[in-house]
């Protein structure tokens, strides 16, 4: 079975900064259109920030850009999230996508849950 495994978050008070990973041991991450998203309590699930493969084109959400920053490190097979001066509306699950490229299929990791609070 995949999996993408997301790790990271936590509980930090506006103002801080968490870091997500996401890895996995059955895909390579950059043959992959790779996402981060996130469920915030009551809402639809959105889009954070998505790279294709290994293109240095880096979309982010308009509410996470500039303080948000999408990383890759393809021989560790991992990306990460890294996610600063955190508001209170970025308390979420957040989750790790892997699209084919060539292929459709998507996978999912279990989510990791960020809560921002003082």
């Amino acid at each position: 079975q995949v999996q993408l495994v997301e790790s990271g978050g936590g509980l930090v008070q506006p103002g801080g900064s968490l870091r997500l990973s996401c890895t996995s041991s059955e895909l390579t991450l950059s043959s992959y259109t790779v996402s981060w998203h996130r469920q915030r309590p009551g809402q639809e699930r959105e889009v954070v920030a998505i790279v294709r493969g290994t293109s240095s084109s880096i979309r982010y959400a308009d509410s996470v850009n500039g303080r948000f920053t999408f990383s890759r490190d393809y021989p560790k097979n991992t990306v990460y999230l890294q996610m600063d001066d955190l508001k209170l509306e970025d308390t979420a699950v957040y989750y790790c996508k892997a699209q084919g490229m060539n292929i459709p299929v998507d996978y999912w990791g279990q989510g990791t849950q960020v809560t921002v609070s003082s």
